[in-house]
């Protein structure tokens, strides 16, 4: 069995900022040289997270506006009386959309549908730069 370990660095604007990160994992499928198996992408940190999605701009911006009527930035959250920093509404988002990923790997590749890509949401009020861990396991 194979397990290869890699860490992607990605830069992220504030306020549901839709990054495309099929080709970065893509990548490291190859270089991990797993035939068949499982890649895992998971976000470490608590105002971002990981999914599928046709990475469109009409889609995108659907993305945006269901996380702005689910978890509204204007709403009191009690994250604010502990920390203060305005970003009680991501944590939320995050914990909704959750921080990880798994996406079989079948021939060398990963079995995405045609329309379907992995993307990192940062949900945070100000620009990131997200760590990205990627595992894939295989033979």
């Amino acid at each position: 069995m194979i397990v290869e370990n890699y860490t992607l660095r990605v830069d992220a604007e504030p306020q549901c900022h839709v990054v495309d990160i099929t080709s970065l994992v893509a990548e490291k499928v190859k270089q991990s040289g797993v035939r068949d198996g499982l890649v895992t992408v998971f976000n470490v940190g608590s105002t971002a997270g990981v999914t599928t999605v046709e990475f469109e701009p009409g889609c995108v911006k659907d993305l945006s506006d269901l996380f702005d009527r689910v978890a509204p930035p204007t709403h009191d959250y009690h994250h604010e009386q502990t920390w203060h920093d305005g970003n009680g509404y991501s944590h939320m988002r995050a914990s909704l959309l959750k921080p990880d990923l798994s996406v079989p790997v079948m021939d060398r590749a990963m079995r995405l549908g045609t329309w379907q890509q992995i993307v990192l949401i940062n949900f945070d009020n100000k620009a990131r730069r997200r760590t990205v861990a990627v595992q894939v396991l295989g033979v």
